[in-house]
């Protein structure tokens, strides 16, 4: 707060778009006074509020001028007056979002029935980063899902029948494996007595996954010293390969 001894009365108004809403506005300060601060580029939206305020004898502030006219001088160029612009959800957003809902319907191996609308599908045993890495593609557009090695569960027989999408596998080194499993039981309070961590158990858990990636061609990555962001990148590199070769 800037001013001592003033308790503030605070109105705010959002999506200020039609001269009823102006009116509206104008009615309140006629009634109770104030001050405007305003954030509006329409300009005939903001001239109605203007003159409004003009008639009231009520300062109307811009808060946006002063930053906008800085940029353009800095920038050399004139700003646009597009009101909410911020706001358009254009063809790409709706693609994320329909990719993100695609990547949690079909996380851990769920809804099989319908993984050929994937771009890509992953493979890999617990813990070799298949969610985190479906949620940042989804982020790009990328329609992911992804299906668990489990020791002694079969993988869905969908899987094998798919020919649209990406297949990729995910790997990961035993001991760095166990590590992260570990840490996993300790925060789920759990028993760490288990072939789950049990180094000679994980490492043929992983070459019983790779064995399965080399017999289909699936392109594997190791994702032992990668980042999500990187081995992410690696498999839209692999998928826009694959489009490349389709075309």
């Amino acid at each position: 707060m800037q001013f001592d001894h003033v308790e503030p009365d605070e109105h705010l108004w959002s999506l200020v778009r039609t001269e009823e809403k102006v009116q509206e506005i104008l009615a309140v300060l006629e009634e109770e006074g104030g001050v405007v601060i305003y954030t509006m580029v329409d300009q005939q939206i903001r001239r109605l509020l203007e003159e409004g305020c003009a008639t009231l004898q009520i300062p109307c502030i811009s808060v946006l001028d002063p930053i906008i006219g800085a940029l353009g001088q800095y920038l050399g160029t004139k700003g646009h007056a597009r009101p909410g612009s911020q706001h358009v959800m254009n063809a790409e957003y709706f693609s994320r979002i329909e990719a993100m809902q695609f990547a949690l319907i079909h996380d851990d191996g769920q809804s099989t029935w319908d993984l050929d609308e994937a771009d890509v599908v992953l493979l890999g045993v617990s813990r070799t980063s298949k969610t985190p890495t479906c949620i940042y593609l989804a982020n790009r557009g990328i329609k992911t899902a992804n299906v668990p090695i489990v020791p002694g569960c079969p993988i869905p027989k969908e899987v094998f029948e798919i020919d649209r999408p990406l297949i990729v596998g995910l790997t990961k080194d035993p001991k760095r494996l166990v590590e992260i499993r570990r840490q996993r039981l300790r925060l789920l309070d759990q028993d760490e007595n288990t072939d789950y961590v049990n180094l000679e158990m994980v490492s043929q858990e992983i070459n019983e996954a790779r064995r399965l990636f080399s017999k289909h061609e699936w392109p594997v990555i190791n994702v032992s010293r990668k980042s999500i962001e990187e081995t992410a990148a690696t498999i839209f590199q692999l998928y826009q390969d694959r489009l490349d070769t389709h075309l």
